[in-house]
């Protein structure tokens, strides 16, 4: 009899212990969650996880404070997220950069950038934007072509930096479109967004939030987006695919968790990630950005993650880029 008593308090210990994840969920949040930003403050990257962090803290009724932490391309931060308690309270806010391009740049990354997190869903699609200084005579992607043909492949290209997604998204342009530029990087996309404003530089492709005040403010002449093709976000703004055939390079921003974060605790997380992007304050954030709002499954986001990986080979190679 005490036998089957001790059996009985046992089974009912480790079927306590099982449901302690989904019974912890159900109380998630009960403090403040950190959002690890893998990038400077002021990025593109930065102003729309800051405008996700500040909806999600309405939803979920615990604020989410930013954690910028940037520096080696975005390496830094996603290291920190991979080691970081797995129990909800430290989100990381991803992007192309450390996710897509950093596999190919660095021998031996600090991370897996497919194992060593949980995906939990994609919130934004952001077009890359061509813009040119006002003063050039430059109002369409042919127009842009002959300015740099009349330049003999001297006007200047502006970049975040070798590597960098607007640098990578400057190579494939020439490449599609058989233009020559010379390029010039900078030391982050504020520096080089600045250069083309003050004309130190001719033009640059870059994430749609750097530039959309600067357009609003007629201080940058937007030329074309980077999608496939025309959408509402941008309005009348033309494709660069409309002239330069097969052109496409966006960026992204995805939620991820430490790899052993309770999958309860996690589908929580999406749940709130869910009703955030249905939010119309934050649907109305992400519009000013020229973002699109977009969710999907953690493993579409594996998946897609994974297939922008293998497309951003090609890229790296052309910019004749070696891993370091």
């Amino acid at each position: 009899m005490h036998f089957a008593r001790s059996l009985t308090l046992m089974l009912a210990a480790t079927l306590g212990l099982a449901a302690t994840p989904a019974a912890v969920a159900q109380d998630y949040p009960q403090r403040p969650i950190r959002l690890l930003i893998p990038n400077q403050a002021g990025s593109s990257v930065d102003t729309l996880g800051r405008i996700f962090a500040n909806t999600f803290s309405q939803v979920a009724g615990q604020q989410m404070v930013v954690d910028n932490r940037g520096g080696a391309g975005g390496l830094i931060g996603m290291e920190i997220g991979k080691d970081a308690l797995p129990d909800g309270y430290t989100l990381v806010s991803a992007s192309t950069a450390a996710m897509v391009i950093g596999p190919h740049l660095h021998k031996k990354l600090p991370f897996d950038p497919l194992k060593d997190y949980a995906f939990i869903s994609l919130f934004g699609n952001t077009p890359n934007i061509l813009v040119v200084n006002p003063s050039l005579p430059v109002k369409s992607v042919k127009e842009l072509i002959e300015f740099n043909k009349s330049r003999g492949g001297k006007a200047n290209m502006a970049s975040a930096g070798v590597g960098s997604q607007s640098h990578l998204a400057g190579v494939m342009f020439m490449n599609l479109a058989k233009s020559e530029a010379l390029h010039v990087p900078y030391k982050g996309g504020g520096a080089s967004v600045a250069a083309v404003v003050s004309g130190e530089s001719q033009w640059t492709i870059t994430p749609a939030p750097a530039v959309a005040g600067l357009i609003k403010g007629g201080k940058l002449r937007a030329v074309a987006h980077s999608l496939p093709g025309k959408t509402a976000l941008l309005g009348d703004m033309p494709a660069i695919a409309e002239t330069v055939p097969g052109y496409q390079y966006g960026g992204w921003n995805g939620l991820l968790a430490p790899v052993k974060t309770p999958r309860p605790i996690l589908n929580k997380v999406r749940d709130l990630l869910v009703k955030t992007t249905q939010n119309a304050e934050f649907k109305a954030g992400f519009e000013r950005q020229m973002t699109e709002v977009t969710t999907n499954t953690p493993e579409e986001f594996r998946k897609f993650v994974e297939a922008e990986i293998k497309a951003m080979g090609p890229v790296v190679k052309a910019a004749g880029l070696q891993p370091f």
